[in-house]
């Protein structure tokens, strides 16, 4: 008889041995066999995903550039 996890719906064949509830490999802690809701562990029941390091880059809006003075490379004729 198939039994489903109590937490994600997938097939289980344990139980938490506190609540007794269904549990999957992945909700079930193999330090106190009890679910991660009931888990007190200190470690987490599944490692997360490993993700490398990125950049983070926002767009800055680009607007009209700004007026700058005009450069004359001429001298002011002398008075």
């Amino acid at each position: 008889m198939p039994f489903t996890c109590s937490i994600c719906g997938e097939e289980s064949t344990r139980i938490c041995a506190r609540c007794t509830k269904d549990a999957c490999n992945n909700h079930l802690c193999e330090k106190c066999l009890r679910c991660s809701d009931c888990c007190e562990c200190e470690v987490r029941l599944s490692e997360p995903a490993q993700e490398h390091a990125r950049f983070a880059i926002r767009a800055i809006p680009v607007s009209e550039p700004a007026l700058e003075p005009e450069l004359n490379d001429e001298p002011e004729p002398a008075a």
